[in-house]
């Protein structure tokens, strides 16, 4: 019987190093509550997948809707760890930023997965 060495990556790989700038004090601690979140999860076979999960997920944690949520940032007294801007969680960051930089991540992860053929 063979035995299949590839292991699928992980999505917690996305976030092994953190964005160069973050929007405000909240996205920190979003960002850590999306990768436990999903840390065990096996990376979705396209971006596509990626991005739908990472959004899903994200809209779950923060409780807002991304497409539907006009304003700039929404307070969360769960992400609220002290600072002037505690709490607030910046979604124009996550949707032109974070969320795309999590997505070409996962489109580096996956043009390099051993898959059929190669």
């Amino acid at each position: 019987m063979a035995h299949d060495d590839t292991a699928v990556p992980k999505m917690a790989a996305l976030f092994d190093a953190g964005p160069d700038k973050w929007g405000l004090r909240g996205d920190p601690h979003v960002w850590q509550a999306l990768r436990d979140t999903l840390s065990g999860t096996d990376l979705p076979a396209s971006a596509d997948a990626v991005a739908r999960l990472l959004r899903a997920t994200f809209e779950e944690l923060v409780e807002v809707d991304l497409s539907a949520e006009p304003a700039p940032h929404v307070y969360r007294e769960r992400y609220a760890h002290g600072g002037m801007s505690g709490g607030t969680v910046h979604l124009d960051t996550w949707r032109r930023t974070l969320l795309p930089l999590l997505v070409e991540r996962a489109e580096r992860l996956l043009e390099t997965r051993p898959g059929p053929g190669r």
